[in-house]
């Protein structure tokens, strides 16, 4: 029996459609596209669902046939999710209270889709968390309610089961897989006591003894934790505001490791700066990090947190192990030109090296052989669109959104695991129409008063923070290029990587110059941490509006001999 064809939901400002997936995006018979705004999109854990909320209505319907299943009158719905066996659609809204209702409605819904009855309304003025979290068999569903923990049995909601409750549990994780279920639980430290994460089994909640594994850590504003999918260990990438050593202008992040055997770690990166991204390979066995300063490094770890393997360094933000887990992505979004690298996990070796500049979003399409990159709004309002790509390079499909209109979301539907068998790893480009991406060297700029002029020693424009950085402009486009090449894969010897400061003969000028790019290597640093959506602090923000500033003083510095 041949594997299905994974349908692609396409959100945008002339409304929602479902497409027929790779190799080509065709419109699929059985869903007739909806021409109004919607705000959410959703598939169901299992894909035979798919919901969107419109402003009007949420709308259910089988994506087998585009049959509806439910719709229900919920104008104000900003957010929808499936409960993993399909049993609960929950709802969100935002908060809202008047002088005739000082209290509010409740805001958060749990609906039975067999019934279309409301199963529970709930109150959650917040939406971080807003969503209940399920066990993959639905027997335990949680939720966090001031400072607490609830855990409620069987999809029965008018019953707290159970409660977890410690200081202040600001983040929890459930664990994925079947039964016992773990959660993990963060506790921000306080008065000088550092912040923790523990592991614990539901439901023996009895106190820190009962915990099946322990990790204290200072420097923590926030965490975000991640556990694989085997649901053995957990990944806690801890973040501070504020660098007190002067270091980093955005903070300082760590990592750690609990395993559900009780055993942590502090993960030791090779690399000062950032971390810009973590994941989990599904085999469960290996994570990879994506870290330090640009151009950043890239390294595979083994469960007892030692190096396996190290990419070398590159201008990358952001890494994605295929569904099967034999292929790896590393990729630079956001404010990098959208380079990506595909990787053979199993024999370590490079297959494609392709570039999607301006990408806003990217994700492996569950076969495991193709993948979507796509320019959404609002972080691009411009040449938005999106494109499927076979993982040796090539673009399959293009297509670009027209003028007048916003692309917003690119959704693949989901497949439960096992649907998709791993195939043997293709090195040769797959063929189409439309070719392929590799990345070319790029040239340095030149002003536009010294194009078709000799080049001179003080005319030459000098790399701000080394390999691999550039400039750019404020909607994340490149501006300027400052470099001939990117730093290669493996360190050069000093001897050849050696390369001499530009001087323009003064002695000042070049000292302006050099605290010019120290001040704009700054801003490229702060913008990489943002382009993997952390938050980006009022003073931080302050210095990224002098870009433009800093910009042109360094040109002209560079142009007055």
């Amino acid at each position: 029996m041949a594997p299905p064809t994974p349908l692609l939901a396409v959100r945008g400002s002339d409304g929602t459609v479902l497409l027929r997936g790779p190799p080509n995006c065709e419109k699929n018979a059985d869903f007739q596209r909806d021409p109004r705004q919607s705000r959410y999109v959703a598939f169901s854990k299992d894909g035979t669902l798919f919901a969107w909320c419109n402003g009007e209505k949420v709308t259910v319907v089988k994506v087998a046939d585009g049959s509806q299943v439910r719709s229900f009158d919920l104008p104000k719905t900003a957010m929808l999710a499936f409960s993993p066996l399909n049993t609960v659609l929950a709802t969100w809204q935002v908060y809202s209270k008047t002088q005739e209702n000082p209290q509010g409605d409740a805001n958060l819904q749990l609906w039975d889709l067999q019934t279309g009855t409301c199963l529970k309304a709930l109150y959650h003025k917040k939406v971080q968390g807003w969503c209940p979290s399920w066990s993959d068999d639905e027997k335990i569903a949680v939720r966090s309610v001031n400072n607490e923990l609830h855990f409620f049995e069987n999809n029965d909601f008018s019953t707290i089961a159970n409660k977890l409750h410690l200081q202040k549990v600001s983040e929890f994780v459930l664990s994925p897989g079947s039964q016992p279920s773990k959660v993990a639980v963060y506790v921000p430290g306080s008065k000088g006591a550092p912040s923790f994460v523990r592991l614990y089994q539901y439901p023996n909640f009895g106190g820190p003894t009962c915990a099946l594994a322990n990790k204290s850590f200072f420097k923590a504003d926030r965490v975000t934790m991640l556990w694989n999918k085997k649901a053995t260990a957990v990944l806690v990438q801890a973040s501070i505001e504020v660098d007190k050593t002067g270091a980093s202008y955005y903070g300082e992040q760590t990592l750690h490791y609990l395993a559900t055997n009780g055993e942590t770690s502090a993960v030791q990166l090779q690399k000062n700066g950032p971390i810009y991204d973590v994941a989990w390979s599904p085999s469960s066995t290996e994570f990879c990090v994506v870290y330090g300063f640009m151009p950043a490094k890239a390294t595979v770890y083994n469960l007892k947190c030692d190096p396996v393997f190290d990419f070398g360094t590159g201008p990358r933000n952001a890494v994605y192990y295929s569904p099967q887990g034999h292929i790896l992505v590393l990729a630079g979004f956001g404010n990098l030109r959208g380079q990506m690298e595909v990787w053979d996990v199993k024999k370590w070796k490079q297959v494609s090296k392709p570039q999607a500049p301006d990408s806003t979003h990217f994700a492996w399409c569950p076969d495991g052989e193709h993948v979507v990159t796509s320019t959404c709004a609002p972080r691009l309002r411009v040449s938005n669109g999106y494109k499927i790509w076979h993982y040796t390079g090539t673009v399959l499909y293009k297509q670009d959104t027209p003028t007048g209109t916003e692309l917003w979301e690119t959704v693949w539907q989901p497949f439960p695991d096992g649907t998709f068998p791993e195939r043997p790893v293709k090195y040769q480009a797959a063929p189409s129409e439309l070719g392929s991406t590799e990345s070319k060297p790029a040239q340095a700029y030149r002003p536009p008063a010294l194009r078709n002029k000799p080049v001179t020693a003080s005319s030459k424009l000098v790399s701000r923070g080394g390999p691999g950085v550039r400039f750019f402009s404020s909607v994340g486009k490149v501006h300027q290029i400052l470099i001939n090449a990117l730093e290669p894969q493996s360190d050069p010897s000093p001897a050849s990587s050696a390369q001499p400061e530009v001087s323009c003969g003064d002695p000042e000028t070049d000292k302006k110059i050099k605290n010019v790019k120290k001040k704009l290597k700054a801003i490229d640093e702060l913008k990489a941490l943002q382009a993997t959506g952390k938050p980006i602090q009022k003073n931080q923000l302050e210095k990224m509006e002098k870009e433009a500033q800093l910009m042109k003083e360094l040109e002209d510095l560079q142009l007055v001999v």
